[in-house]
C-alpha cells in the first residue's frame, strides 16, 4: 500500500489468448504491467520503498511465481515481449508513457496485438484510463491500403516462421484459412474502421464479438460473419481436443475444407480488395 494514497495504481494488461478471452489448454500468457501515471511517494511498510521500485519488485515477484518449476510443472509460461519497446522496455510502464508509445512509436503489429487486449488486474480508475488509451490508439486514422500491406506482410512472415505443416497437412493456426487468418482479419477491420465506429469496434477484445459488432455497424453481412464465427469455433474446437491429447495442431488437408474456404474468401475480399487484387 502507498503511504500517501488509498489507490494501488498497479495494473496487468492481458494480450493474446488471455486478452481475447480465448485461453486454450496449452496457451502461454502475454502480459504487460502498467502503473498509474505520475504516482509519487513510498510504501508504508517497515522498509519504505519508492513507488516505482515497489511496482518493479511486484512485477518480478509475479513473474517468479508463474515461472517457478514445481513437481507439477510450470503454472504458465509468461511472455512479456509485448510491453513498449519489447525486452528493452520498462518492466512496469507508466500509463502516460504507454499511451505515448502506442500513439507515436508502435508498429502496426503492436496495434494488431492491442485489439486483443484488456486490463485484467487494476482498480476502476485504472481500468477506465486503460480503456480510453486503448480506444484512442485503435481509432487512429489509417490508410486502408497501407494497413492491408502491413497486415499481409506480417501474416506472411509469421506463416513462414511458424508453420509446421508438411505435404497433405493443415496447420490449425498457421495454414491458409486457419485461426490466425481469422484473427488478422478481425484486427484489420478494427484498425481500418475503428475511426468510423469507435464505440462498437473497440469495445471487445475477442474475435466472436468483434465480428458481431462489425455486423451491427454494417461492415459485414450477417451471413459472412456467421461463416467466420462457425469456422473459428470449429477450428478452435479441434485445436482444444488435440491439445488435451498432447498432439500437435495438425489435421489431414482433407478436413475442415468448407470452413477454410469461408475464411480464405473473406480474407481475399477484405485484404485482397484493398491491394487491388480482386
Amino acid at each position: 500500500m502507498l503511504a500517501d494514497s488509498p489507490r494501488r495504481g498497479f495494473g496487468v494488461v492481458a494480450y493474446g489468448k488471455l486478452g481475447g478471452i480465448e485461453l486454450a489448454y496449452s496457451s502461454d500468457l502475454d502480459l504487460v504491467f502498467v502503473q498509474e501515471a505520475g504516482l509519487k511517494g513510498q510504501t508504508n511498510g517497515s522498509k519504505p520503498l519508492d513507488v516505482r521500485q515497489f511496482y518493479l519488485r511486484l512485477a518480478q515477484r509475479i513473474i517468479h511465481l508463474f515461472s517457478t518449476r514445481t513437481p507439477s510443472g510450470v503454472l504458465y509460461e509468461l511472455d512479456m515481449r509485448l510491453r513498449p519497446s519489447g525486452n528493452a522496455g520498462l518492466m512496469v510502464s507508466p500509463l502516460d508513457a504507454y499511451q505515448h508509445y502506442l500513439q507515436n512509436e508502435a508498429w502496426t503489429w503492436e496495434h494488431q496485438a492491442l485489439v486483443r487486449s484488456r486490463l485484467i488486474v487494476g482498480d476502476v480508475a485504472l481500468h477506465q484510463e486503460f480503456e480510453r488509451i486503448r480506444r484512442e490508439a485503435l481509432s487512429l486514422t489509417r490508410d486502408h491500403v497501407a494497413l492491408a500491406e502491413e497486415v499481409i506482410k506480417m501474416r506472411e512472415k509469421m506463416r513462414s516462421h511458424l508453420i509446421k505443416a508438411g505435404p497433405g497437412e493443415f496447420h490449425l493456426k498457421q495454414s491458409a484459412g486457419g485461426l490466425v487468418d481469422i484473427e488478422f482479419l478481425t484486427q484489420y477491420l478494427v484498425l481500418a474502421h475503428g475511426r468510423e465506429y469507435p464505440k462498437a469496434l473497440t469495445r471487445w477484445s475477442d474475435n466472436i464479438r468483434i465480428l458481431e459488432s462489425a455486423v451491427e455497424v454494417g461492415l459485414l453481412e450477417d451471413d459472412e460473419a456467421r461463416r467466420l464465427r462457425t469456422a473459428y469455433c470449429a477450428i478452435r474446437d479441434r485445436g482444444h481436443r488435440l491439445s488435451l491429447s498432447d498432439q500437435p495442431g495438425l489435421l489431414p488437408d482433407t478436413e475442415l475444407t468448407q470452413e477454410r474456404d469461408w475464411v480464405i474468401t473473406s480474407w481475399n475480399k477484405w485484404l485482397g480488395a484493398e491491394r487491388g487484387l480482386s
